[in-house]
């Protein structure tokens, strides 16, 4: 029997759309299927009333997987995106008031440190050369190669033996880099945050994610349009190689046939069939829902069960009618390294929103201002993070008003003291929104937890080891979620494919 497809990938996040590009370039028939009315996932944007949204994902940074995916698509980054770069990176207010913005360019922000933490100079520098030369020699070698087992590991350490003297950084902690380079609790608190950024607290998040703060530092930008942008690049150099896309369209089961996959049932009852199936959703979702236990080995319904899914993250969204008090992107409330990981354990893990932590307010019009209606403005917030899935005792529906007041009174504190008289528009999306709306479980914003004992190897493997024929990339693959994260996972995923099936 003909299959409809060579190719069905399930769900149009930024894994999904990269892998699907690719295995169309290489002439395989591609369909993917996505269940909202928009692709992206949670990099992606919406309207209201003039204002355009940015549903998570607000900035990208370490572009070079971008770039590569469309050098493999036969073209360049600027015949599909239009970044706009911002400077500066971020604006800090720490806990004890202190306010800074933070250039993008490195002697620049060496200035500052010697103004702000003259006793961290030294090393700063030692963190730029020691990180600089990490980013160069492992961009492509770690993050856009195969490395689902111990032999694919070892293979890349021998291909690449100047990565294994950056080994170490994997097995340490966030928190340990960066002690490991600053002393000033300014600084500490300026890089600390973003193990976040991976879904983990500084304790528990991977010592690699510590030099996302010199990344950031290569260049961060906005793509014109909104955050959807990068989708719809990825999606267009994927139409342009034959790859089909359908949204507002739900898989409800895989077709398995013998342990293989080889197709899709949909909602209404319709079949779509393939000589292989990617799926770009949760694992967990992709085993247990889709694949259902019935059809896996014990080991491997063990296995999944065994992972946590990342942490939520409660958005707010509000459209102003007048300039917020902002200098930068981004500007970030901090708090000690300390708090946060007394928030992760004291409240979230314990199921309490903390009433203190770090707060993230993105001003996408300072990028675009075409984002709002003329002379208004979008910011895009992330208050007291992070908050549990199920708040102990309540629910977040009935939470919704009074996380917003919470939201209110922070926007007046840091961002514009009369922002209640300003704001046209304002919507609290819950964990609980974001499950119903990406179907993202707990509303989990990066597949699974990151932490050291769960990057590549550790992960679920994206081709799969309990069905034939199945492959997984996104978030819950590879080195986890992130819009650069996640277009390595398409890439990665699409070499298993091709190696395989090409």
């Amino acid at each position: 029997m003909v299959a409809d497809y060579d190719v069905i990938v399930i769900g149009a996040g930024l894994g999904g759309l990269t892998c699907g590009s690719l295995v169309a370039r290489e002439g395989l028939k591609t369909l993917v299927l996505e269940q909202s009315d928009i692709i992206g996932g949670c990099c992606s944007t919406f309207e209201v009333d003039g204002y355009k949204f940015d549903v998570g994902a607000s900035i990208v940074e370490v572009i070079q997987p971008l770039e590569r995916f469309f050098e493999m698509m036969g073209g360049k980054i600027s015949d599909y995106l239009d970044l706009i770069p911002c400077d500066p990176i971020y604006s800090f207010i720490t806990d004890d008031g202190k306010r800074f913005s933070v250039p993008t360019d490195i002697d620049e922000t060496t200035e500052l440190i010697k103004r702000i933490a003259p006793e961290d100079v030294e090393g700063w520098k030692r963190f730029c050369r020691v990180g600089l030369e990490m980013i160069e020699d492992m961009m492509d070698a770690v993050m856009l190669s195969p490395m689902n087992t111990f032999s694919e590991a070892m293979l890349l350490a021998a291909r690449n033996p100047q990565i294994m003297k950056f080994a170490p950084t994997f097995l340490r902690t966030h928190q340990g880099v960066i002690r490991s380079f600053y002393k000033n609790p300014v600084m500490i608190q300026s890089a600390a945050f973003q193990s976040y950024f991976a879904g983990a607290p500084p304790e528990l998040g991977s010592g690699v994610f510590g030099y996302i703060a010199l990344s950031e530092h290569l260049g961060i930008y906005y793509p014109r349009g909104g955050m959807i942008g990068i989708p719809n690049g990825i999606a267009k150099a994927g139409a342009d190689h034959g790859m089909e896309v359908r949204t507002d369209v739900k898989v409800e089961k895989l077709l398995i046939e013998n342990g293989t996959a080889t197709g899709v049932r949909l909602e209404d009852g319709t079949t779509i069939t393939a000589k292989l199936v990617v799926s770009n959703l949760n694992a967990q979702v992709t085993y247990f829902k889709l694949v259902g236990p019935e059809n896996l080995p014990r080991w491997a319904v063990k296995a999944m069960a065994s992972y946590q899914n990342s942490m939520p993250c409660p958005m707010i969204y509000v459209g102003l009618d007048k300039k917020p008090d902002l200098e930068a992107h981004h500007t970030v409330v901090t708090s000690t390294l300390e708090s946060m990981n007394n928030v992760w354990n004291n409240y979230y893990k314990l199921g309490i929103i903390p009433d203190t932590a770090m707060s993230l307010v993105c001003w996408p019009t300072e990028a675009d201002p075409s984002l709002a209606p003329e002379g208004k403005h979008i910011l895009n917030f992330l208050c007291n993070a992070p908050a549990p899935y199920s708040p102990r005792g309540d629910n977040w529906d009935r939470l919704k008003g009074w996380y917003k007041e919470a939201a209110i009174k922070e926007l007046e504190t840091y961002v514009l003291p009369d922002v209640r008289d300003h704001i046209e528009y304002i919507q609290v999306s819950t964990p609980l929104d974001f499950e119903r709306r990406l179907l993202h479980p707990e509303g989990g914003i990066y597949g699974l937890f990151s932490d050291m004992t769960t990057l590549a190897m550790f992960r679920p493997r994206s081709r799969s080891r309990a069905v034939k024929n199945l492959y997984l990339t996104g978030s819950s693959t590879h080195l986890g979620g992130g819009v650069p994260t996640t277009v390595a996972s398409g890439i990665v995923t699409s070499k298993y494919i091709v190696k395989d099936h090409g």
